[in-house]
């Protein structure tokens, strides 16, 4: 693999930090950085849709004692349109 070398210079509380962390992991400095900037450079995942979020938050079949689909059923969609 061919590599890039650059030089890069951080303040001291960051660089004890690095080396706490690549000592606790029993990895090089250098190993944690290149993953760092690997994750840190990749792109941005696609945001997740509505139906999604709604998902996650619990609100989807959350009201009890309602319609079990409106979409499905002509009576829930009489006058739908319809200029008043």
């Amino acid at each position: 693999m061919a590599s890039h070398r650059i030089s890069v210079r951080i303040p001291g509380t960051l660089g004890r930090k690095l080396r706490r962390k690549a000592t606790l992991n029993g990895r090089p400095e250098s190993e944690l950085v290149r993953e760092a900037l690997e994750k840190y450079l990749e792109p941005p995942a696609a945001p997740p849709s509505a139906y999604e979020l709604a998902r996650a938050a619990g609100l989807i079949g959350c009201v009890r004692g309602g319609p079990s689909d409106l979409s499905t059923n002509p009576k829930y969609c009489e006058g739908f349109g319809e200029d008043k």
